[in-house]
């Protein structure tokens, strides 16, 4: 039933509000985001038709490259605002839902910088995402604990990581929030209702409010977050740049505009991160329907050793430092296991390789999904950093690469095997089905998995088949063999979980597997298809 909560003309809330809801959905808030969507919905709508007549373009041939109109903008000698206070180190920066433990569990991990995310690995239930904003505001007053159904009790450390919150992409809607009558942005309700509720908390402590954007595709997408920002800090009477943004850059047009994003965001910006994993996706998504020369291998087999992800890691780091910007890296989504030292020696090793390995390229930070790899990740930071807060100093050298480095997909040196299709199809299931169940950030086969796992697997699979791909022992990809693919590892599934299979999460994971992989229409993201199922 619709509901008005407080006095806000245009706002209609379709979903129940309870007390602590009406916290964060308070007519300061409320005003906010009005003001928000209706400035903002037009040129919104424009960047999501400006999107598909981009893809259009690469299915048609276009191939990437550095944009010929912003050159002046490379070239140029210019350097974003100076680190924010909180920002200034970040060697650690844990990722992870806004649900009240974790939260907890993240605050107390010991990391510099906690990301709480309204985005992969959150499922836009409503009581998820108001929910979260509660559970942030309780945890910005330090107000934030939990008692587990066994009696355990969370609480506070005394010292907690900085907040930066992730808000939903450009290309979602909250349908539980209407204004005129018309689903509002989810980016700019989660924006909105952190800045006015515990980004306001935040600004008191001189500690924020700060965001990470996501899925954006190019420097006029920042353009916009810009502009929002301005709006925002005007509407509230915060001095400009009080906002400050990291960008991840996860597609692979936005790497091709690194330099025009920040210079888009420069009194809002504290630099990139190399989001790895929806970076695969995107050019799995872009180039989709561009043949096989286009088509990657194994996902596990892409490591950030291959030419094309060095090549992308490099050009971040160089951009941000000579812009003055944080250079952040990316995940480890390894989960300890609590019963095999062996797994754990092994994938711990591969972790600290890849700290390791950032570090020396001269990254200023890097991400973990679990409180354990906290201490791992300082160790290798600190090894090559020292008592320096960051890197930024360290000018790198990224003029020698060109567009080709960014697109030589065919140098990984690794195949398409069926291991890989199986990994795929089985990975998605179980993530389908936690998603389906509320749960945005899954462990599956000891890594911590988000939205952006899913998308990777699903969208290697129907690029496989649509490409005709052959496996390594010879069979080639159909529908028919993901058909029975899909049979064996749901068997597999099933015997594994034992008595917590839930038969109705599954059944309904594998008819969106069955849509957003083996379909002829590809869908941009899985979560618009999923979302009609919640």
């Amino acid at each position: 039933m619709a509901q008005q909560v407080a006095a806000v003309p245009g706002l209609t809330v379709t979903e129940a509000v309870d007390e602590r809801y009406r916290e964060v959905l308070n007519e300061a808030a409320l005003e906010l985001l009005v003001g928000l969507e209706r400035r903002f919905r037009g040129p919104r709508q424009e960047l999501l038709r400006r999107r598909a007549e981009r893809q259009d373009e690469i299915d048609k041939g276009l191939m990437l490259d550095f944009l010929p109109e912003t050159k002046d903008v490379r070239e140029g000698d210019w350097r974003v605002a100076p680190p924010a206070a909180g920002l200034v180190e970040r060697k650690v920066e844990i990722t992870g839902p806004t649900e009240r433990k974790m939260a907890i569990n993240a605050l107390n991990s010991g990391a510099s910088v906690w990301l709480a995310d309204f985005e992969d690995a959150n499922v836009p239930t409503w009581d998820n995402m108001v929910g979260g904003q509660v559970n942030l505001l309780d945890a910005v007053r330090r107000a934030i604990s939990f008692t587990s159904p066994e009696g355990k009790e969370y609480r506070l450390g005394p010292v907690n990581p900085t907040i930066v919150v992730r808000p939903r992409g450009w290309h979602l809607d909250e349908r539980h929030l209407l204004v005129d009558g018309q689903p509002t942005s989810a980016s700019l309700v989660d924006f909105a209702l952190y800045l006015a509720n515990a980004g306001r908390e935040q600004i008191k402590d001189g500690l924020g409010p700060y965001y990470y954007l996501a899925k954006l595709e190019g420097h006029v997408e920042a353009r916009l977050w810009d502009e929002v920002f301005s709006f925002a800090e005007e509407a509230l009477s915060l001095p400009r740049g009080t906002v400050r943004a990291t960008v991840l850059i996860e597609t692979i047009t936005a790497a091709f505009e690194m330099d025009e994003i920040l210079f888009e965001l420069r009194d809002h910006a504290s630099g990139l991160n190399a989001g790895r994993w929806d970076y695969l996706f995107s050019i799995i998504k872009k180039f989709r329907n561009r043949g096989a020369g286009f088509v990657l291998p194994d996902r596990n087999s892409i490591t950030m050793d291959v030419p094309f992800m060095r090549a992308y890691a490099e050009l971040l780091v160089s951009t941000c430092h000579r812009r003055g910007a944080h250079a952040i890296g990316g995940m480890a989504a390894f989960i300890p296991s609590r019963r095999d030292p062996q797994v754990n020696a092994v994938a711990m090793d591969k972790v600290r390789q890849d700290k390791r390995r950032e570090a020396a390229q001269g990254f200023d930070g890097s991400w973990v999904a679990h409180p354990d790899l906290v201490q791992l990740c300082r160790e290798e930071l600190d090894a090559v950093l020292g008592e320096a807060p960051n890197q930024l100093g360290r000018k790198g050298d990224a003029g020698r690469l060109n567009a080709s480095d960014l697109l030589d997909f065919a140098s990984t040196g690794a195949r398409c095997t069926e291991a890989g299709l199986r990994n795929n199809v089985s990975v998605a299931l179980q993530y389908l089905a936690a998603w389906l169940g509320g749960n945005g950030a899954v462990a599956i086969f000891n890594l911590m998995e988000d939205a952006a796992t899913a998308e990777i697997a699903r969208s290697q699979v129907w690029q496989w088949i649509h490409a005709g791909v052959v496996l390594d022992d010879g069979q080639r990809v159909t529908r028919d063999l993901v058909d029975r693919v899909l049979d064996e590892e749901a068997a597999k599934i099933k015997g594994a979980f034992g008595a917590d299979y839930n038969d109705k999460y599954f059944v309904e994971a594998r008819k969106l597997f069955v849509q957003v992989a083996l379909g002829d229409n590809y869908y941009e993201f899985l979560t618009l298809p999923a979302m009609e199922r919640l």
